[in-house]
């Protein structure tokens, strides 16, 4: 899940993956049972990789910083872009409050290990690129890394089915994701706890440097249909070390608006008029 900030063959996917959910757990000694565990976990991460969210889409988000007796809220505007062939382009606009207002993030994923990443800081009137160094860089001093905001094809990563669990009450599959590169991810692992029926991570637990607890969390607390699309409306970062935590609500969405692809340049990122028509003009949300 990019906050969701991922697309087509979801009637398929949610069969298998119902028929996968009633699949018995057999210990990894089993080396039959561990293949066929690591199949259909790749099956799973490419469902979900592939659940439709439109062709692009807009929103207006609030983010909450709480943490150490504190919490400050910031407003921003989300636009996506699917390019299709797993190319995806995504730009954050900030609007408030002041010291961050104008401040933007372009972030260019292609297929395979191939991204751009371009922040946008109105104080300096520069854009400058990210370096992929800095994919474990916090963003604007939130809980999300910058990398946690770059999409992530299924290929890139070794994927089994582990189990089940429950988050809110709701039944989840727990999906086990290892890089197969190590040096593409700031994490070692992640564990997604997938819904069966809509192919939504209802939690994503995040680990680093091959630590036996997770340090992150993501978790989805408000999921609604729009125009045909699941979208989360409420999600929590929580680091899980400082207590710290980060949360987004999409506060309303549009979807398939036919926003340009010069939105998502540089210059688009350095002069925020451009977006203005393409920002939700209703805070209803139409549901289905």
């Amino acid at each position: 899940m990019h906050i969701s900030f991922s697309n087509i063959r979801q009637w398929v996917a949610t069969l298998s993956l119902l028929m996968l959910t009633s699949l018995g757990w057999a210990g990894p000694h089993n080396p039959t049972v561990a293949a066929n565990q690591k199949s259909e976990g790749l099956k799973l991460a490419q469902a979900v990789y592939d659940n439709p969210t439109g062709q692009d889409a807009s929103s207006q988000v609030v983010m909450v910083l709480e943490g150490s007796g504190s919490t400050r809220q910031r407003k921003l505007f989300s636009y996506a872009l699917d390019k299709g062939n797993a190319e995806r382009w995504t730009l954050l606009r900030f609007v408030k409050p002041n010291d961050v207002a104008g401040t933007g993030l372009l972030t260019k994923d292609y297929a395979g290990d191939e991204s751009d990443q371009w922040l946008y800081l109105p104080a300096l009137e520069r854009v400058r690129r990210i370096a992929s160094s800095r994919k474990g860089g916090r963003f604007v001093g939130s809980d999300f890394y910058y990398e946690d905001l770059s999409d992530r094809e299924a290929s890139m990563d070794h994927h089994r089915i582990i189990g089940k669990d429950k988050v809110g009450g709701a039944g989840c599959t727990l999906l086990e994701s290892i890089p197969v590169d190590k040096s593409n991810s700031v994490y070692s692992k992640r564990i997604l706890c997938i819904h069966p029926g809509i192919l939504v991570p209802l939690r994503i637990d995040y680990y680093e440097n091959n630590r036996e607890e997770p340090t992150k969390r993501l978790q989805a607390r408000k999921i609604k249909r729009v125009q045909g699309y699941w979208t989360i409306f409420d999600s929590t970062m929580y680091n899980l070390q400082t207590g710290h935590s980060t949360k987004l609500i999409t506060i309303n969405i549009q979807y398939d608006q036919g926003i340009p692809e010069a939105l998502f340049s540089q210059r688009g990122l350095s002069d925020d008029s451009r977006e203005i028509p393409f920002r939700p003009q209703s805070e209803d949300s139409q549901e289905d």
